[in-house]
């Protein structure tokens, strides 16, 4: 889960890794640490705070008509900016897991496509095209030559049959096309 929900300063918030929030004050000093309740996900969430400060001044008027009654007040809340950061050693411990996982489906793939593993579909593409997510073929596709795409995209056609970069890849071949 790339997400966890956190309870601070009696309110639930829903955080990734790496996230600022702006949060009631809470009694834990500017560059210290501390450890939220996880309501959900997994692993070690842990806090830093940032810097502690003041909300937006918010206006409060009373007004009574036909009596001459006016008051006026104003409050600003106490906040603390938290930078949330997730257990590493969790997460790497996962990476791990996921990785034989993915290894037997890359394996099997070429057995059944044998017309592709004999036509040598790697050769051309750009190096570690295997392990890019969809977003940085579609980042890398705008700079890699017409045969790096065509070999990428029958590696993808053949194998991985990822929706979003076989779409970059086809449209990146024809921006070359184009210009």
């Amino acid at each position: 889960m790339d997400y966890a929900i956190i309870r601070i300063g009696n309110k639930q918030h829903r955080v990734r890794d790496g996230e600022t929030l702006v949060v009631d004050r809470v009694g834990t000093d500017a560059g210290k640490t501390f450890s939220p309740d996880v309501l959900l996900g997994d692993g070690q969430v842990t806090a830093t705070v940032v810097a502690h400060g003041r909300g937006p001044k918010i206006r409060i008027g009373k007004y009574r008509k036909r009596t001459g009654y006016k008051r006026h007040n104003g409050f600003r809340a106490a906040t603390s900016q938290v930078e949330i950061s997730f257990g590493g050693a969790k997460r790497a411990a996962a990476k791990q897991e996921a990785a034989p996982a993915t290894a037997p489906k890359e394996e099997a793939a070429p057995a059944t496509a044998p017309e592709a593993a004999e036509g040598e579909h790697v050769k051309g593409m750009p190096s570690g095209y295997e392990e890019l997510t969809v977003a940085q073929v579609k980042e890398g596709s705008e700079g890699w030559n017409r045969p790096m795409l065509e070999a990428a995209l029958e590696y993808e056609r053949a194998n991985a049959s990822r929706k979003g970069a076989i779409a970059a890849l086809e449209h990146a071949l024809a921006a070359k096309e184009e210009g």
